[in-house]
């Protein structure tokens, strides 16, 4: 339903699926899927080899500083893929990539490795597609705790956490598109509660 074409789409491990990068591929656009335990047998395959590979593979690497914080991220591509097991049964698999980040703060050095199947071939690509994804996240989560409080809630049951965090996610599109007067979203929210006409105009107009 998506105009993808061209681009190259990012997904956490829960899309690391055979069907999903059939349906990128088929729609003529790329990809950059985290991998983890739910790929089992290709994720220890893929952290298992990667420490031959990583002083062979293309390799850039980016560094952020501020607020006593130091990151450097280490971005690795490597193209030689015949040791995955499975790899012909993914659509369109071209390579596989890691990302080390060493983070310092006060003195105190912090490093860990991601690792992600992609039909990319460029390492400059992957890290772009990779660092635009942690930014979107990083972004949505900062909205999410701080104006819903998200990591506060006490919705813990069955599929509550699920529901909750699908209907901030709404809220949060319906404030991300309106604007008025450049009030904040929280006076948004605030106004919106008290106000059933705004609400309306907030949620139906966005004007």
């Amino acid at each position: 339903m998506i105009n993808i074409e061209g681009c190259i789409i990012t997904i956490d491990a829960m899309g690391c699926q055979k069907g999903i990068t059939e349906k990128i591929t088929e729609n003529n656009a790329d990809y950059v899927i985290a991998l983890k335990g739910n790929q089992k047998t290709m994720y220890e395959e893929v952290k298992l080899n990667f420490d031959d590979f990583s002083e062979l593979a293309q390799n850039t690497e980016t560094y952020d500083t501020g607020h006593g914080r130091k990151e450097t991220r280490e971005y690795f591509l490597e193209p030689n893929i015949d040791f995955i097991t499975q790899n012909f049964d993914w659509i369109n698999l071209n390579a596989v990539g890691m990302v080390r980040t060493t983070v310092e703060i006060k003195n105190e050095i912090r490093t860990e490795e991601r690792y992600y199947i992609t039909s990319v071939t460029d390492v400059n690509e992957f890290a772009l597609a990779v660092r635009g994804h942690w930014s979107i996240e990083n972004q949505l989560h900062w909205n999410l705790d701080v104006i819903f409080r998200e990591d506060s809630a006490r919705a813990k049951k069955d599929n509550s956490p699920l529901n909750m965090n699908i209907l901030r996610k709404t809220a949060l599109s319906v404030l991300n598109r309106v604007k008025f007067h450049r009030m904040t979203k929280p006076k948004m929210m605030f106004k919106a509660a008290l106000n059933t006409s705004f609400l309306e105009r907030l949620v139906f107009r966005g004007k």
